[in-house]
């Protein structure tokens, strides 16, 4: 599959949150081809500021490893930076439903704590996907230059789309990037803002099943004038 078979409107009605993945990986020239796709993602004065590492093979295995390990044992989490903030009304409503419909399918009732604990576990054991990137950006840019990030991420995920591949953007990928820096052998002045699974969805695994729909237009957008 090439980019050129999906439409840009395919491709954003298409990309969802995968949570399962086939063990196969996704070919070098796709690898190659989805990279440079999303490279065309805009920056404030193409500054072109996401710094992304792509684990695979060997490397994949060993931060899963390590990043199963230290969450399983409730190691204290050290994101660079800070936590997601505790949403409220409607948006906590918003949270509550997707989390309705995913633990749902996945056959994981509200009391359930065990349930849910593995189910939280399945961030950092990469939904078994053969593939993470790890997206990041110098330690003192601020908020502005995280929004190119953002677009950054969104680019590369409808590339992943157009090219027939899953994915799923974490923001728990985030919680040990000492383990990302030192697999990379990356400096202190990078940190990581979140973490990208990503490969060939396995269609059989429940958590797939689910699906969320959008607030309608008049929600989110005003016109005027």
């Amino acid at each position: 599959m090439t980019a050129a078979d999906m439409s840009l409107e395919q491709a954003i009605l298409n990309r969802r949150s995968v949570r399962g993945y086939r063990a196969d990986p996704v070919p070098a020239d796709t690898l190659d081809a989805i990279f440079r796709l999303a490279q065309q993602a805009p920056s404030n004065c193409n500054i072109q500021p996401w710094k992304v590492y792509v684990a695979s093979g060997a490397t994949r295995d060993a931060l899963r490893e390590r990043m199963v390990e230290k969450a399983s044992q409730g190691v204290m989490i050290n994101p660079d930076f800070d936590h997601l903030p505790n949403f409220e009304g409607v948006y906590r409503q918003r949270q509550v439903d997707c989390a309705v419909e995913l633990y749902g399918n996945m056959g994981i009732d509200r009391g359930d704590k065990i349930g849910r604990a593995k189910a939280a576990l399945r961030n950092f054991e990469l939904f078994d996907a053969p593939h993470v990137a790890f997206i990041g950006m110098e330690r003192h840019f601020g908020v502005t230059v995280a929004l190119d990030v953002g677009m950054y991420i969104q680019t590369l995920m409808l590339a992943m789309t157009a090219y027939g591949v899953g994915s799923c953007a974490q923001g728990a990928l985030r919680y040990y990037p000492d383990q990302v820096r030192e697999e990379f052998g990356l400096p202190d002045s990078e940190a990581i803002l979140c973490g990208i699974s990503f490969g060939f969805e396995d269609q059989q695994v429940a958590a797939n099943r689910t699906r969320v729909g959008r607030e309608p237009l008049s929600a989110n957008v005003t016109f005027k004038g």
